[in-house]
């Protein structure tokens, strides 16, 4: 099975992210956490830990192995990289190269095999908006691993995120 990662970011549904854990620890995937601080203002971190069987790594500062650096470790012990939910913020963040949390540093640092997947969540004007559509192009360009998956997630936010405004 695989080695997953999964990068929580801070949205509403950030607490998908728990069910999405547990699915993957039943098909018999390898399941680790990555949160920012403001996906923990959603869900609390000792919830994804349980589910998950293993720590949540949440500051990149944090380096529990002083003869490793932990977000590039994590990296390289990784088959598939997912952001979910992702806001428009890590969006923007993930296309210009930012690594300045525990997420983004980790991205950034992943080697070129790991297949990425990006879940969009946020309103949808903000979705809609010019600025988030350019740097999901741009994402899509840098490294998502195909185009499917992030037509699949965009799907899947769409169908469940699009309400009358």
């Amino acid at each position: 099975m695989a080695n997953i990662l999964i990068a929580v970011t801070g949205s509403i549904a950030s607490y998908k992210a728990a069910d999405l854990v547990s699915s993957l620890k039943k098909q018999g995937h390898q399941v680790t956490v990555l949160m920012t601080e403001a996906a923990r203002e959603f869900i609390q971190p000792l919830t994804l830990q349980v589910l998950s069987q293993n720590p949540v790594h949440l500051d990149v500062m944090q380096e529990p192995a002083p003869d490793q650096v932990n977000h590039i470790e994590l990296g390289k012990r990784t088959d598939l990289f997912i952001v979910a939910p992702a806001t428009a913020n890590t969006i923007a963040k993930l296309a210009h190269g930012f690594a300045d949390n525990m997420v983004t540093s980790t991205a950034l640092a992943l080697p070129d095999h790991v297949k990425k997947l990006v879940a969009p969540a946020m309103n949808t004007k903000m979705y809609d908006h010019p600025a988030t559509q350019a740097n999901l192009k741009t994402l899509e360009t840098l490294w998502l691993s195909d185009h499917l998956s992030k037509r699949i997630s965009t799907s899947l936010w769409r169908s469940r995120q699009r309400r009358p405004s």
